[in-house]
């Protein structure tokens, strides 16, 4: 059992003189999470913190059954920074909103595991967990790094985090009020909660070792799997070496020799990489950095094309030096980039896919093998994220594909088992352009055309894209119509064409 600090924080229990904390400074700039949000030992803390998550058998299955952080990791990376800049800014309104956004997603995730247990992501003693975990692996970071948090920063910092569950609506209670109660609990949950759940095992022995290139190195096979097969196990053992001892010998996990000199290497090195200029540590760069994909018209496209050619050119040289197994990363062009050109719909045989890799890298965004609800909720939850959008829009585009995986478990699912296999997908090659898909463009169009003009604009397309226009669909006004909205979604959904925008919305890691 660790010893937890002294006083308490600034909510405290029954006969105990509370510490008033200025609410100001639980948020915002001021915040001792500001100060950590952009050191480089987070990214480590991080992955730390997933796993500790992931080992809860609750959120394990949750995961295991709704999750696309499998087959699109960096952009649950993505989505996870972007949510935590807005629940800690400064602006209150913003965190308002995010706290409804985050509550109508886990409302969406419940159900029962392989073992017909229940979860339930809007559990209060579930998301309580969460918070706790992305606490003490803030608090461990710095701790393995030589650089361990005095008294009074981790009282403020567990204020903020408390603060943070209470801004999505939990009452208090689910975590303790004071650290010495809150090292208690930790323990205990970790002493007889975690598992080692099938969420973990992902995590620990697949993902690493197996991880996707970003959009950035999207068709970069070469270069991709060099650094990924060096850095891939250094990742899993540095960040199994980090977790609690009684886990790591209760849970089977493997001792590596030598693994507790190579994690505090690794946190002492990133401790030491903060010597970096200021921006290159800003996750808002990580941010931009991972939503950059090729063939976009952004501020930065030249530069990245120019970066790509020269990481090609060391590809190349990589493969004539060491002979690299053929690693497909889901891109297939024949130019290195996959054929995604981001043109619009048009394009030849080059870039078009066969139905089992349309299958693979657009429908099966949970990555299981299979095309189920799941799949297509993971859509419905990327382009709401995406768009920001608020109820009822929110609602009305799950409905819409909650309609359109009806319509193909109605059409494809020949064995009635409730799912469709790549097999039976691949058997029936249909048009999925129904009458539910078309309503699923439709009401996609209407929540993208943010002034109701019924045209989309520049900036509402680039909202929903984040890179460079379908110039096939954009008129001599530079707007796009319904018609032909609806008409290059239903060719990307249905020709399975490469060379749309929406490669880098549904398909990019």
């Amino acid at each position: 059992m660790r010893t937890g600090p002294g006083p308490t924080g600034p909510s405290e229990g029954p006969g105990q003189e509370a510490t008033e904390t200025p609410a100001e400074s639980l948020f915002g700039p001021g915040s001792q999470f500001h100060r950590f949000f952009n050191d480089p030992r987070w990214a480590l803390a991080v992955v730390r913190a997933t796993v500790l998550e992931a080992a809860h058998p609750q959120i394990g299955a949750a995961l295991a059954d709704n999750s696309s952080f499998v087959v699109h990791p960096w952009r649950r990376l993505r989505n996870t920074l972007v949510s935590l800049q807005r629940m800690f800014g400064a602006d209150e309104d913003t965190r308002l909103r995010e706290a409804a956004r985050l509550n109508r997603l886990h409302t969406r995730l419940s159900g029962t595991d392989a073992r017909n247990r229940p979860y339930d992501a809007m559990d209060p003693e579930v998301r309580a967990w969460v918070v706790a975990t992305l606490f003490e692996s803030s608090v461990t970071m710095y701790r393995l790094s030589g650089e361990p948090l005095d008294q009074d920063t981790m009282e403020q910092l567990y204020a903020e985090f408390r603060a943070f569950l209470a801004a999505l609506g939990d009452e208090a209670g689910h975590l303790p009020s004071g650290l010495p109660e809150f090292w208690q609990y930790f323990d205990r949950m970790v002493a007889e909660e975690l598992q080692n759940t099938e969420a973990l095992r992902i995590i620990l022995f697949k993902l690493f070792e197996h991880l996707p290139a970003p959009p950035l190195f999207a068709g970069l096979p070469t270069i991709w799997a060099t650094g990924r097969a060096l850095a891939g196990p250094v990742i899993g053992t540095v960040t199994v070496a980090s977790l609690p001892e009684v886990f790591r010998r209760r849970a089977g996990l493997p001792e590596v020799p030598g693994a507790q000199t190579l994690m505090q290497s690794a946190y002492i090195a990133a401790r030491l990489a903060r010597a970096l200029p200021d921006n290159w540590l800003q996750a808002e760069n990580v941010v931009s950095l991972l939503q950059l994909s090729p063939g976009g018209d952004g501020p930065h496209a030249e530069t990245l094309a120019a970066l790509r050619g020269r990481m090609k050119r060391a590809g190349a040289l990589l493969r004539l030096i060491t002979p690299l197994p053929a690693q497909q990363d889901g891109t297939s062009g024949t130019d290195g980039t996959g054929g995604a050109s981001g043109t619009g719909g048009a394009g030849g045989t080059e870039n078009r896919r066969s139905a089992r890799e349309f299958f693979a890298e657009v429908l099966d965004q949970t990555g299981d093998g299979w095309l189920d609800w799941p799949d297509l909720a993971a859509m419905a939850r990327e382009l709401c994220s995406r768009l920001d959008l608020d109820e009822p829009e929110e609602t009305r585009l799950y409905d819409a594909f909650a309609a359109w995986w009806r319509e193909l478990q109605a059409a494809l699912d020949s064995d009635g088992d409730g799912r469709v296999s790549e097999e039976e997908y691949a058997a029936a090659v249909p048009s999925l352009a129904g009458p539910a898909l078309i309503r699923v463009a439709e009401v996609l169009f209407a929540a993208t055309d943010a002034d109701g003009d019924e045209y989309i604009d520049a900036e509402e397309y680039r909202a929903l894209f984040r890179r460079g226009f379908g110039r096939s669909v954009v008129d001599s006004e530079g707007r796009v119509s319904q018609a032909a909205f609806v008409r290059d979604f239903l060719s990307f959904m249905s020709g399975r064409q490469r060379s749309t925008p929406y490669d880098p919305l549904l398909s990019d890691a």
